[in-house]
């Protein structure tokens, strides 16, 4: 079989106003080498009243702005596009420039529905995303690698092969449908070196845009993986501005390690738990659909470092704490436990939702309770009339979070949960929950999200892996 890598460039690959390009294409050339490419775009960063911001960012403002019945113009999304068209060649210039000024038109079309309907939600939402950002990016790319001697296509929303559930804004990947789609991409395939698409985005059977949730690039990689996995060598390629450390560089600046190598497991609850790896859906499809595709975490800025993730790594004699890691804005909902259970069930059927952990329950006056932590608090806030219907004496605690030790193989380490927890107590913070199970190859510490606690604690607790000892 031939060779596929499927390469996912984020936002932060792209940079501000894709001033990072020039390594993009540069990395580009290095993967066609052995294989096919299949490059997958975010949205663009650009520079917003002096911060760095997303354009999907940005255009949901504009949306909530006309929501509210403010025209504030589409000005914010040209631009960047303007400034990212130098890198295209004078002969593809008119070409490129068409294309973006037809895709914000539609972008602008949607904003004006917003206006009218004083409503920034479901389809009007994701138009507004898709033309703004990920798919007219894919465009302007396809042009920039014209422009240097790439063979390249790209993959437009007519053949789209992302489809996905009615479910418009946080959609769920339809495998057999997507399947159906295929031939007309594998023949494009076929006739260049490079597709490029945007990520992110989903189209539904009837052809309306959807949207997955926000790192939804990381899944449209994933899923193109699953995809092509039958009829290509393939492996998934996530080009980022690291590999894999120990924990977060901006928090932990002292005795950080490079991860060489991460299970599947491994990542999924890094991803869950605040580290920027991946999306853990991404991994969660993967292994729903019994595939093991190697991901590979690269440093764009130095290729040589890289992770790798695949469901049974090779390396078994490192540390076996991989990672320290923690995760701000969580809920605990407290529930009977004779009613969490058909919480579980429309949480997993009907909203297909499974950010979330259960705790060691408790009892009180003779009734049990279940203990759920919610890794995002917003989504409990947008759902709470729903959660709290399961069980009217139900409480929700917000302003929660979490530090959470990873590794599949921390058994080997003596006394790692008591020492963790004396190093967050020795911090000057109180510790509200701990969870640590040999099973799940992780163990969680709860404390209260205020000020630089996360942050504190996460220090404190990285700073004991490099003098722990394991058998």
């Amino acid at each position: 079989m031939k060779n596929l890598a499927v390469a996912k460039f984020g936002g932060s690959a792209i940079g501000v106003d894709g001033n990072l390009i020039p390594i993009i294409v540069k990395r580009i050339n290095e993967l066609k080498k052995d294989a096919k490419v299949i490059a997958v775009f975010s949205a663009p960063l650009t520079l917003h009243e002096g911060k760095q911001r997303s354009l999907t960012d940005i255009a949901i403002m504009i949306g909530q702005k006309a929501q509210e019945g403010e025209d504030i113009g589409m000005e914010n999304l040209r631009q960047p596009y303007d400034k990212i068209l130098e890198f295209v060649d004078k002969k593809y210039h008119d070409e490129c420039k068409k294309s973006i000024d037809s895709f914000l038109e539609k972008a602008t079309k949607a904003i004006k529905q917003a206006l009218e309907k004083k409503e920034f939600a479901d389809v009007i939402r994701s138009s507004t995303l898709a033309y703004s950002g990920e798919i007219l990016m894919s465009y302007v790319m396809n042009y920039i690698l014209k422009s240097n001697n790439i063979k390249s296509d790209v993959i437009g929303f007519d053949v789209w092969p992302i489809i996905t559930d009615n479910n418009v804004e946080s959609a769920n990947f339809l495998l057999s449908e997507s399947a159906r789609n295929l031939e007309l991409i594998e023949k494009l395939l076929e006739k260049n070196d490079v597709l490029s698409i945007g990520g992110f985005i989903g189209k539904t059977v009837d052809g309306l845009e959807t949207t997955y949730e926000r790192g939804g690039s990381d899944r449209t990689a994933a899923d193109l993986g699953i995809l092509f996995d039958k009829k290509y060598n393939t492996r998934i390629d996530f080009e980022k501005d690291s590999a894999v450390l120990s924990a977060d560089p901006r928090v932990v600046k002292d005795e950080l390690e490079d991860i060489t190598h991460l299970s599947y497991n491994e990542a999924r609850t890094a991803g869950m738990f605040g580290m920027k790896i991946l999306d853990p859906i991404a991994i969660k499809e993967i292994v729903e659909n019994g595939l093991d595709i190697p991901i590979i975490i690269t440093d764009m800025n130095n290729p040589s470092k890289t992770t790798t993730i695949e469901r049974r790594p090779p390396d078994k004699n490192g540390h076996p704490l991989k990672i320290v890691t923690g995760k701000k804005n969580c809920a605990i909902l407290r529930i009977e436990s004779v009613a969490a259970q058909s919480l579980f069930d429309s949480l997993e059927k009907e909203k297909r939702y499974s950010e979330f952990v259960v705790l060691s329950p408790y009892t009180k006056d003779d009734i049990e309770f279940t203990r759920i932590l919610f890794l995002d608090a917003d989504y409990v806030k947008r759902n709470e009339r729903y959660i709290l219907a399961f069980d009217s004496l139900a409480t929700i605690t917000y302003n929660r979070g979490v530090i959470t030790l990873i590794g599949d193989e921390m058994w080997r380490v003596q006394q790692i949960a008591s020492k963790a927890s004396s190093r967050v107590g020795e911090a000057g913070l109180n510790i509200l929950n701990m969870d640590a199970q040999e099973e799940t190859s992780r163990i969680i510490i709860v404390i209260e999200d205020a000020s630089d606690n996360i942050e504190r604690a996460i220090c404190a607790v990285h700073a004991e892996r490099s003098k722990i000892t394991f058998v």
